[in-house]
C-alpha cells in the first residue's frame, strides 16, 4: 500500500509484551513529515482545513485528511466541525498536542541554532571519507 493510501492505524500503541511497548509505532507518527508540519501550523492557533492546507506545501488533500484524522486519533487534535452549509471545519491542538509542539519547536530552534556546525562537521566527514 503506497504512503498515500495508508489507512488509519486501528492500533497505535502495541502490546506491553514488545520489546518497544508501541513507542516505535507513537515515534514514527510524530516524526512524520506533515505530521510536524501540522503540529507546528496548529501551534500558532486553531485552523480551518483549506487554512492548513495553504499553509502547508506540498501536502495533498488526501494526506492532510488522514493526518488530521490520526491526530485526532491520538489525542493530539481536536477537530470541530459546525452546523453550516457548507459544512464547517477546524482544528485545534489539544492540551497534550500543545506541549508535543512545544518540544517540536524546541527542537526546529536547536536545528536553526546549530544548523552551521552540522553542515561544517559533514563537510569534515566528506573530506575525510570520500567513499561515502
Amino acid at each position: 500500500m503506497s504512503v498515500t493510501n495508508m489507512p488509519v492505524s486501528p492500533q497505535v500503541l502495541g502490546p506491553c509484551g514488545d520489546d518497544d511497548c508501541g513507542i516505535r509505532e507513537l515515534l514514527d507518527r510524530i516524526g512524520d513529515r506533515w505530521t510536524v508540519l501540522v503540529l507546528v501550523e496548529l501551534s500558532k492557533g486553531v485552523r480551518r482545513f483549506r487554512e492548513l492546507e495553504r499553509a502547508i506545501p506540498g501536502i495533498s488533500q488526501r494526506m492532510l485528511t488522514l493526518t488530521t484524522k490520526r491526530l485526532c486519533r491520538d489525542g493530539l487534535v481536536e477537530r470541530n466541525a459546525y452546523p453550516t452549509i457548507p459544512p464547517q471545519v477546524d482544528y485545534r491542538l489539544t492540551e497534550m498536542g500543545r506541549s508535543l509542539a512545544q518540544t517540536i519547536v524546541t527542537l526546529a530552534d536547536w536545528s536553526r541554532e546549530h544548523k552551521g556546525a552540522i553542515g561544517e562537521a559533514r563537510q569534515r566527514w566528506d573530506a575525510e571519507h570520500p567513499e561515502m
